[in-house]
């Protein structure tokens, strides 16, 4: 898989994209490339790295069994940015659900750093 391109759309291996950031040898510098990896973990089924990645302060919010079985009912099929500023993500994450027609998960997400990390803190609807 390392070999493989990137889950997030970049144009470069999952070895020298988000892999790196997902097995914790290095920590995403902006929003846009944690919001990149998280699409990867979700792709990957790395549960313990969405769970790690979102801010201490919102991830009670987050059920980590609704997470995992969100995650494996799902085929990821393209992360695609909307745009990206300060610290705000607004992607559309598309995906197929079962044998059901293609879905589109659309977010605007928002990141704190902390400490020099960044983290996920929450997401909306940007159509609500």
């Amino acid at each position: 898989m390392s070999n493989t391109p990137c889950f997030c759309g970049n144009q470069i291996t999952y070895s020298h994209c988000c892999q790196k950031f997902i097995s914790g040898k290095e920590f995403p510098e902006t929003p846009e490339q944690l919001m990149r990896s998280r699409y990867s973990a979700y792709a990957t089924g790395e549960i313990d790295y969405l769970i790690e990645s979102t801010h201490p302060s919102t991830r009670k919010l987050y059920s980590p069994d609704e997470i995992v079985a969100w995650m494996h009912a799902n085929k990821w099929v393209k992360l695609e940015i909307i745009r990206s500023f300060d610290a705000t993500v607004e992607f559309k994450a598309h995906f197929v659900e079962g044998l059901k027609s293609p879905e589109i998960h659309h977010e605007c997400s928002t990141f704190k750093e902390e400490n020099g990390r960044w983290y996920f803190l929450d997401g909306i609807d940007p159509n609500y």
